[in-house]
């Protein structure tokens, strides 16, 4: 998922990137691209929650037998 931050320049809303110690920033120039990008956020947060959940109970289940 893209990391979106405020840009220290111009302070604007931007994708943040870093890769081999070299920081860019670029611009989100929708509205609701910006929208959409949080809106997945969300939903991978919600769906690595499940995921940790279900591995926990798997491994309790394995534990027991």
């Amino acid at each position: 998922m893209s990391d979106v931050r405020t840009c220290p320049t111009c302070g604007a809303k931007a994708k943040y990137k870093e890769k081999e110690n070299i920081i860019t920033f670029t611009a989100v120039q929708d509205e609701d691209a910006f929208k959409k990008i949080g809106q997945l956020k969300k939903a991978m947060d919600k769906f690595k929650a499940k995921a940790e959940a279900l591995e926990k109970e798997l491994l309790e289940l394995k534990l027991k037998q």
